[in-house]
């Protein structure tokens, strides 16, 4: 029977009063209590300069990022990215806050509460009649008990675990969501599912039973004081089984790499992310019944599955809902009259999808980037231009801000946090477990999935996403959520060192692999890759034997093609602003009900908004044909990003960009010509 918290918080005051030797008694008289106020007054205010300090030190650290970064990229330097570099002041403050700052406080003192079976979160303490309020921060080893930090300034920059996940994550995980580009994602949409999904699972397991393994090896040779079971093992693979390759995304995006490769890695490391806490969150559910709860049992296993599937389906509905009632709100209200409130609310929807997930018990992760998604695919399209700017603008500073101050906290950490327990033998072996987890999510999926696709995932593409699996915020983050316990501890400390090394070493060695494995650069965005088989690819437009050879849509995710069609009627009509008419796409008894959801928009322009998902699956048998950097039409049309030349030898240059950027806020869109058939030599992509 639990008691209610008053009781709990009177109990564990009268355990510390019961241990202290003539506690509660005697008064003081009135100089020593005017003393005392006053001391009580200078502690407060030298704790209210700590605080300013110590947030102050993160602005720094920021603005110098900053700074550095704007040098990097003027110099072209490309061997260290803006994320590391932040991980490299944050060590450098760390080793100053360690080191080159005294100890200000000494006033610990143990006291004994035998009598009591567990800690409780708040101690009310009885000190000469006044009450002082206590909560409790975690445990500490007895081999500990005197080394507890005595440095004020640096347990005010360690900060609650709370504040990653409710204030740092969100923006991060959004903002991945919120700027997708979803022409390439869902055209590789298969295969990144099985990568985020079955290669998730797979990596977390094989690291899981490799650990569990160096282990067992560790308790032999006495290496081990501490308990470390099965399921912290498991529970360590899910954690660093969440990739971040945020600095190889960046190198990609600076040199216009391969923009499948570049999609199969991005959307890979999304939904791994969402993927990757969900399990986590599995494997503490793990809970066998009998005396050894740390044992295989086959029920809990089925129930951490259907919590795993239940969690997952729970966020990903929330984050969607909250989504479409933030495009409906948008809609049929005046919203975009008032461009700031209507951007106040959008972020606000959007910021509170993560919370309402987590108070519900689902994840929040899910939640936002499936918010993220659903707002890109449908409110982008009803906010005012002045909206559209706002929000993208918004959240890719809060992005960049959250990012940077995670990586330097993680420089800080390495000195400021105190439960570090650092084991050469764990650390060798995560190395080589990750190595082998990720050899085993790339390799084995890529060749199941190359017997289904039609352009296939190359052995170049296969070992640059082998080299690109960086560990980063998320791993940190779901590491530093829980450091209660020796192996959590331990976790987090090799998690920390991990993060390191791949963001250091292998983030600064992407240009000269991507230049060892000969990946193409300088890309054109919306340039199809060329055939793998074929020197001469012929297309065929408009006519009655088409059977429309188009290769977006050929190419187009099957999963994708099954929702377009429905999506394009009904959704986008009902929720934005663009799509065809309700009216001509519901039966004629639902004429009242079309009339009612159609936006007056739709009628009034007399040419639709040309939507984003028009370059997924194009209609009427459109012909799209790129040559190297030049498109070649018809009718001298072409998309944005290139110099066109017509079949006359004209060339022009297209301004589609501007008005997309302005429209979509995407750099995707294709170029037609129809009634048509061309035959060029295209290279061999050998």
């Amino acid at each position: 029977m639990s008691l209610p918290p008053l009781a709990l918080l009177l109990l564990g005051a009268g355990g510390l009063r019961a241990a202290e030797p003539g506690g509660g008694g005697g008064g003081s008289s009135g100089s020593s209590s005017a003393m005392e106020e006053l001391a009580t007054e200078q502690e407060a205010e030298e704790s209210h300069r700590q605080d300013s300090v110590s947030l102050l030190t993160f602005i720094l650290l920021l603005t110098l990022t900053i700074l550095t970064i704007w040098l990097f990229k003027h110099r072209r330097v490309r061997f260290l990215h803006e994320t590391g570099l932040a991980m490299i002041y944050g060590l450098i403050v760390g080793v100053i806050l360690r080191y080159g700052t005294p100890s200000t406080s000494g006033h610990d003192k143990p006291f004994s509460c035998s009598q009591e079976d567990r800690p409780f979160t708040t101690l009310l303490v009885n000190v000469s009649g006044k009450f002082f309020e206590y909560t409790l921060k975690g445990e500490i080893s007895p081999g500990k008990i005197h080394n507890v930090e005595q440095n004020d300034m640096l347990r005010k920059v360690t900060f609650d675990p709370e504040v990653f996940f409710n204030i740092l994550l969100p923006p991060i995980i959004f903002h991945a969501g919120y700027s997708l580009k979803k022409r390439h994602f869902f055209r590789n949409l298969g295969s990144i599912l099985a990568y985020a999904f079955l290669g998730t699972a797979v990596s977390c397991f094989i690291i899981g039973n490799l650990m569990y393994g160096v282990v067992k090896l560790m308790k032999l040779v006495g290496q081990l004081s501490g308990k470390f079971y099965y399921t912290d093992c498991l529970l360590f693979g899910a954690i660093i089984s969440a990739t971040d390759p945020v600095t190889v995304l960046a190198i990609f995006n600076e040199l216009h790499a391969d923009v499948d490769l570049y999609a199969l890695l991005f959307g890979e490391s999304v939904l791994n992310d969402a993927v990757a806490i969900v399990l986590s969150s599995s494997i503490v559910a793990y809970q066998p019944t009998g005396e050894n709860t740390h044992a295989f049992d086959a029920a809990a296993f089925f129930k951490s599955v259907g919590v795993f599937l239940g969690i997952f389906s729970g966020s990903f509905m929330m984050g969607a809902v909250t989504g479409v009632v933030t495009a409906l709100v948008t809609k049929f209200t005046k919203l975009h009259c008032f461009p700031l409130l209507e951007t106040a609310l959008f972020f606000l929807m959007s910021w509170s999808t993560f919370l309402l997930a987590e108070a519900c018990g689902f994840t929040g992760v899910v939640a936002v980037l499936f918010c993220g998604i659903t707002q890109a695919h449908y409110t982008y399209n009803n906010l005012s231009v002045e909206s559209r700017s706002r929000t993208k603008q918004l959240f890719e500073v809060l992005h960049f801000l959250a990012e940077n101050f995670i990586f330097s906290y993680m420089g800080l950490a390495l000195f400021t946090f105190q439960k570090h327990i650092f084991s050469p033998v764990f650390i060798i072996g995560a190395f080589v477990a990750i190595f082998l987890g990720r050899a085993a999510h790339i390799y084995p999926l890529s060749f199941l999935l190359n017997l289904g696709r039609r352009h296939k995932i190359s052995w170049n593409f296969q070992h640059m996403m082998m080299f690109s699996g960086l560990r980063g915020a998320m791993a940190f983050a779901l590491a530093i959520r829980d450091t209660a316990t020796y192996s959590h501890q331990m976790m987090f400390s090799t998690t920390l060192l991990i993060v390191f090394f791949t963001v250091w070493i292998v983030g600064g060695g992407t240009t000269p692999m991507l230049s060892w494995l000969n990946i193409r650069v300088g890309v054109d965005p919306d340039q199809d890759p060329p055939p793998t088989n074929d020197s001469f690819q012929v297309l065929q437009g408009d006519g009655p034997d088409s059977e429309r050879r188009n290769r977006t849509k050929q190419e187009s995710a099957w999963l994708f093609r099954l929702w377009y069609s429905f999506d394009h009627n009904y959704l986008k009509p009902i929720l934005t602003h663009s799509g065809p008419p309700l009216t001509t796409t519901l039966p004629s008894w639902c004429g009242l009900i079309a009339r009612c959801l159609t936006s007056p928009q739709v009628y009034d322009n007399q040419e639709q908004l040309r939507e984003e998902d028009s370059d997924f699956i194009l209609n009427d048998g459109d012909l799209t044909v790129t040559y190297g950097d030049t498109t070649i039409t018809a009718n001298g049309s072409s998309g944005p990003h290139t110099a066109t030349t017509s079949l006359d030898g004209r060339r022009t240059k297209s301004s589609s960009e501007e008005a997309l950027e302005r429209d979509l806020g995407a750099a995707d869109h294709e170029v037609t010509s129809r009634g048509t058939r061309l035959v060029f030599p295209l290279e061999d992509n050998a």
